[in-house]
């Protein structure tokens, strides 16, 4: 006698079966590994697919080359990855022996941005060049490496003393200087998500919430100041509370960011077919790219992009969870905490539920300093999530095979 299955109870025994293929393979030792490596590829096909559409128009003007932007993202990127790749075959300990050495080169770079070689850009002192311009770079881009670096090594020698406010002072100062320097310099953005990236990587730490909140109540009287001493981000701030006002200044490329997202509706108008990047939207190719990828791929591009940087940091943090070196713990949970941050107030922005602050979408945005600094900081996840203790004996057991093979062909040829 035949048996009836309602539809209900395939449709559950589906996503039940479909439930447990994706727990099996996010249980396979390398996941993270794999997470990692294709959600970052992704990101930066599509950050160069980006630039290339967004910046066309605004290069062909300026430049006479409508591939300038994008062959010097393209650079860039082979650069990074090289960087990324070294990092990769580093090991822990040798990876903690990075750390002061790059504070110390980070924090020198930041006093350069103050002497003749320092460059001025949109009002923030937060550029050096070393004579050509494709030497410039920005100090501050790398200086959250840096940190995530350096407070990593620092967290991992002092794991057990974060309830002692003195074993703190120096990780604080440090900090705090860095983002001092970048307050300096008037970057008021990047001095944000220095600022909460280290907060959120100490919470994560186990540092004890009085701590946090006395260093947080500082930093935010500080970057408050700012902004009450800055007649232009005050106009920000008060065009971003009054939307309808000043639709020709303050307002302008906030409202064409919406624009572009409303007219890409569900699907968006085509790849190419952006209509705020014809001069419209200044920032198009850097911290507007997210509008330009509403516009050409709708809604559903954007919960696209949403979605991998979700998986992104959803995987670094699976990293710091799982790692048993403490080392490698803080890396991932910073580098985490910076994506999570820096991607969520650029999103925010676009979307106009921020006032401007002006970062950029990492590895998707215009920029050679983002894109290194980020595709290094891919570099640091990988090398941790090799590290995973399941990982690291697939590697070792992977490692002896091929050994085995090499000697077995020497000794047949011999």
């Amino acid at each position: 006698m035949a048996v009836l299955t309602s539809p209900r109870t395939v449709r559950t025994d589906t996503s039940a079966r479909n439930k447990g293929l994706i727990r099996h393979a996010l249980d396979t030792p390398l996941a993270s590994l794999y997470l990692i490596l294709t959600t970052t590829g992704l990101l930066t096909g599509l950050g160069v697919l980006m630039v290339l559409s967004a910046s066309s128009v605004y290069a062909e003007v300026d430049y006479g080359d409508p591939y300038y932007f994008a062959k010097r993202q393209v650079m860039f990127l082979v650069i990074g990855l090289g960087l990324a790749w070294l990092l990769t075959r580093l090991s822990p300990r040798a990876l903690r022996s990075i750390g002061w050495p790059a504070l110390v080169i980070t924090i020198i770079l930041l006093v350069l941005t103050f002497t003749p070689l320092g460059i001025t850009v949109g009002g923030n002192r937060n550029w050096v060049q070393f004579g050509f311009s494709w030497t410039r770079m920005q100090p501050s881009e790398f200086a959250k490496l840096a940190l995530i670096m350096w407070g990593a090594d620092q967290l991992t020698r002092k794991e057990k003393l974060l309830d002692r406010p003195k074993e703190m002072v120096p990780y604080l100062l440090f900090s705090g200087a860095t983002i001092g320097l970048v307050l300096l310099q008037k970057d008021v953005g990047t001095a944000m998500v220095l600022a909460l990236m280290i907060s959120l990587t100490l919470f994560l730490a186990g540092t004890p919430l009085r701590l946090l909140l006395a260093g947080a109540g500082v930093v935010a009287a500080l970057i408050a100041g700012m902004v009450v001493m800055s007649p232009n981000r005050m106009s920000r701030i008060v065009g971003f509370l009054n939307p309808t006002t000043d639709t020709a200044g303050v307002n302008d490329q906030p409202l064409r960011a919406m624009y572009a997202l409303a007219s890409g509706g569900w699907w968006g108008v085509g790849l190419g077919n952006s209509k705020q990047k014809w001069g419209m939207l200044v920032e198009a190719h850097s911290d507007y790219v997210f509008a330009v990828i509403g516009e050409e791929f709708g809604l559903v591009g954007t919960i696209v992009v949403i979605g991998l940087f979700a998986v992104l940091v959803a995987t670094a943090f699976r990293i710091a969870a799982r790692s048993d070196n403490p080392f490698c713990r803080h890396v991932s949970a910073g580098i985490g905490a910076w994506f999570l941050i820096q991607a969520a107030l650029n999103m925010a922005v676009v979307l106009r539920l921020l006032p401007v602050v002006g970062v950029t979408l990492p590895f998707v945005s215009y920029g050679g300093s983002s894109l290194l600094a980020t595709l290094a900081a891919v570099g640091l996840l990988v090398s941790c999530a090799r590290q995973e203790p399941a990982a690291r004996k697939v590697l070792a057991r992977r490692r002896s095979v091929n050994r085995a093979r090499v000697t077995a062909v020497v000794d047949g040829r011999g």
